[in-house]
């Protein structure tokens, strides 16, 4: 959340926040605000509509196909598969630290027991997994 969010829906460090503003001025923001609420209502309500007139169309269309004996497969409709989570990466590199093997894939921010080693001189290459 931003900032200015994280102020504006926390009580007192909103009250913080508008405490050198005048009556007037905090007027003013009150009703800016009330606007976007008001704003915003009226987008609910217009979606809301928009859905309940395409859920009846969709009802509609539902009971015209039954009384004609179609069924969504006779259309010919293919439902979408839900996608595969691909499998995690093998790791790539690992060293012992402590007695603790640590791994890593060479994706993403380098761990810093790797780090450390590269900045001490050593190379990747010498942390390398050899694959069997």
């Amino acid at each position: 959340m931003s900032e200015f969010l994280d102020i504006l829906t926390h009580g007192r460090r909103f009250k913080a926040a508008v405490k050198d503003l005048s009556v007037e001025e905090l007027k003013s923001v009150a009703e800016k605000l009330e606007k976007v609420i008001e704003e915003r209502a009226e987008e609910a309500k217009e979606e809301e509509k928009l859905q309940a007139a395409r859920i009846a169309k969709i009802e509609e269309i539902r009971q015209q196909m039954e009384s004609v004996g179609l069924s969504v497969e006779d259309l010919g409709a293919t439902v979408a598969k839900p996608t595969k989570k691909r499998a995690p990466r093998p790791p790539k590199y690992q060293i012992e630290v402590d007695g603790e093997m640590v791994t890593w894939t060479g994706q993403g921010r380098m761990p810093t027991v790797f780090k450390t080693q590269v900045d001490n001189g050593h190379s990747m290459d010498e942390f390398l997994i050899e694959k069997a």
